[in-house]
């Protein structure tokens, strides 16, 4: 005997072998993502990178009232994200590395704007699937450039460039590694933020020289980053407004995160402004969560799309391919693309 949802459609003993697991997974993931992205307001995982602390102890630190924290910090570890022993939480390897802020490696800042932003802008998601629109504090301005509002405010243009430090470090780090950095010795980084990709280039090759291309208000933050690395004699800013300014000369630019904020008539104006800035042989290094070509494996580069849709006008994520036709047809003759890591890839485009 069967029952059935509408009027034919029949619902078979299957239930033991298929389970709605991924489903709920999903569906309420928002509880997991909340719980870890106020752990790193808290400084939860800042706290602890001096040694393991006892649940009492982190409650004070960190100001968590004793109704909540016991689930709150075991929910932690449940997710991987701390662990316990003998009543006393510590970091795992992964949180001590990525999420204490005074560490380098501090991914947090990420997270901080997901917490601050985000998290409440993404609750706009189905109005922006229904009218294309963008979500964010610019919603409902006619401007085309969402990033004059961010940047109005001088405590979240700290809390944003920070956050473009946290998702570009890991790429960076592996850009450094794998590009042939010993055939070029100068580069600049269009839409450089803080600095973090200039950097991790310039820690790891000492005959680089380097520049962060950006509007005058970046500057202070650009230059108060890479001081704390001992880097600003190798390492400097230059003012600019890629819309408005042709793109600093060097042997190699790089875009990492920034196509994908315009729209295509966009993208195809700055490569093409990347493409006369650069000397025969140059290199254009354009790094994203690309879209895997068949559209159906890097989810974090297809809801980072979604992303752009919530922040900007016309903003979306492209694949490798797409990014490759869009490099020849502004007059590379070589390009290639290379998995960088987690979700990004780099595209590599040689005039």
């Amino acid at each position: 005997m069967s029952t059935s949802l509408g009027q034919n459609t029949p619902v078979r003993e299957t239930h033991a072998a298929v389970t709605p697991d991924k489903i709920m997974q999903i569906g309420l993931g928002f509880w997991g993502s909340k719980t870890l992205l106020s752990a790193v307001e808290l400084g939860i995982f800042t706290h602890l990178a001096h040694g393991p602390m006892s649940g009492e102890q982190l409650e004070q630190a960190a100001g968590v009232h004793p109704r909540s924290s016991r689930d709150f910090l075991d929910a932690l570890v449940a997710m991987g994200m701390l662990d316990r022993h003998d009543g006393h939480y510590s970091n795992t390897h992964e949180s001590n590395i990525f999420l204490d802020k005074n560490k380098p490696s501090y991914l947090g800042g990420l997270l901080e704007m997901a917490n601050a932003r985000l998290y409440s802008h993404w609750a706009g998601l189905t109005e922006a699937l229904r009218t294309g629109e963008k979500q964010n504090e610019a919603k409902g301005e006619e401007s085309d450039d969402s990033f004059k509002t961010l940047y109005s405010d001088p405590r979240r243009l700290r809390t944003f460039l920070g956050a473009m430090t946290g998702i570009s470090i890991p790429s960076a780090i592996a850009i450094a590694r794998k590009f042939q950095w010993t055939k070029y010795r100068t580069f600049v980084d269009i839409g450089t933020a803080q600095g973090g990709l200039p950097t991790q280039i310039a820690l790891a090759h000492e005959h680089i020289t380097g520049k962060g291309f950006d509007l005058p208000i970046v500057q202070p933050i650009f230059e108060e980053y890479v001081h704390s690395f001992g880097l600003h004699k190798r390492l400097t800013f230059q003012v600019g407004n890629f819309f408005e300014d042709p793109l600093p000369e060097a042997d190699v630019l790089v875009m990492g995160h920034i196509l994908h904020d315009w729209n295509l008539e966009t993208k195809m104006m700055l490569l093409e402004k990347a493409v006369q800035a650069l000397p025969k042989g140059g290199s254009l290094i354009v790094y994203e969560a690309l879209i895997d070509d068949e559209r159906r494996h890097n989810a974090f580069g297809l809801l980072m799309s979604l992303n752009m849709l919530i922040e900007t006008s016309g903003g979306f994520d492209y694949t490798g391919a797409d990014c490759r036709g869009w490099m020849k047809k502004v007059g590379f003759s070589e390009t290639r693309v290379e998995h960088l890591v987690g979700p990004d890839s780099m595209v590599v485009g040689i005039k």
